[in-house]
């Protein structure tokens, strides 16, 4: 704090923490106690919303747990309430999408902080900024045209004879896997090029110079260094993939369901804001327990995201 005064002046310091905390206070905290307290009363005509049968339960979120379907995994058939099912698969396809972002994302962070000519750089980072300049709805219809039956995707394969008919690219949780790669690989990159670029490279000459392979430079040396970029690129793209909507709505099949197509179904389409709500803080609170769980697993601190 007293840096920050030095730094700027008792006037305009006091401005920035006044924003901050409005920031804080109105757009964060007050709509997540306006939700959790909505979330505990049922769903009733407007003539009875304060009344005797306004109470609070735990009802909207044990709905949750209706409507069981049946599912196979491994060969093991067994029985899961349907909204669970389309939690725990959204769950697993945030990591799916994660784990992609990473691996699309680490070698060109690296090329950028080490390898890249420093003249060259502002060209390829305005490069990669341009897709940011278009809407995320335009970019989904525009992997929707790619992907399509009769896309450019599949005119372009056929056409060198990779297949020798069309592919349905957009099938189960494929166009949405594709679609949030694309939206939120940046998120990734930044993060890792930013560890990267902090590191010495003195350290990497010397193991190149003791004769460590290149695969043990980056497992030893580069990534153990670059772990808050990681893990900060890690929790946001999972955080933002688990909570997207307009990518699954568009590219998703009929086969797929995000669950904030769950959520979005039961504010728009049963009217059910209270129910509504209660998956809402739902998916929050446990997508933030899953995060909290992996850190542990991984052992990284909050303080390394923080950097």
């Amino acid at each position: 704090m007293g840096d920050l005064a030095r730094r700027y002046g008792p006037g305009l310091t006091t401005i920035i923490l006044l924003l901050v905390a409005f920031w804080l206070i109105m757009l964060v905290i007050v709509p997540n106690l306006t939700l959790l307290e909505q979330s505990f009363r049922p769903y009733l005509p407007v003539v009875d919303v304060g009344g005797p049968k306004d109470t609070y339960s735990f009802s909207n979120y044990l709905k949750v747990f209706n409507g069981e379907i049946e599912t196979s995994v491994l060969g093991i058939t067994f029985h899961i309430p349907v909204h669970v099912k389309t939690f725990l698969l959204t769950i697993w396809y945030s990591m799916v999408v994660t784990v992609a972002c990473f691996l699309l994302a680490y070698p060109l962070a690296y090329f950028m902080a080490k390898v890249v000519n420093p003249k060259t750089l502002p060209t390829l980072l305005l490069l990669l900024f341009v897709p940011l300049w278009v809407s995320e709805v335009l970019r989904a219809f525009a992997w929707w045209i790619i992907l399509a039956l009769k896309g450019p995707l599949n005119w372009i394969l056929l056409g060198i004879g990779v297949i020798d008919k069309p592919v349905r690219w957009i099938v189960g949780y494929d166009g949405v896997v594709v679609g949030l790669v694309y939206t939120y690989v940046l998120f990734m990159l930044f993060p890792l090029y930013n560890a990267v670029s902090s590191l010495d490279t003195n350290q990497i000459e010397a193991a190149e110079d003791l004769g460590a392979p290149w695969w043990k430079i980056h497992w030893r040396i580069v990534m153990p260094h670059a772990k808050p970029g990681i893990a900060s690129g890690s929790v946001m793209v999972f955080m933002l993939s688990a909570g997207s909507l307009l990518v699954p709505s568009i590219l998703g099949s009929t086969t797929s369901q995000w669950f904030t197509q769950t959520i979005d179904q039961w504010f728009k389409d049963a009217l059910d804001w209270n129910t509504a709500s209660a998956y809402a803080f739902l998916l929050l609170v446990l997508c933030t327990v899953f995060v909290t769980v992996a850190m542990k697993l991984f052992k990284v601190r909050l303080s390394d995201i923080a950097k």
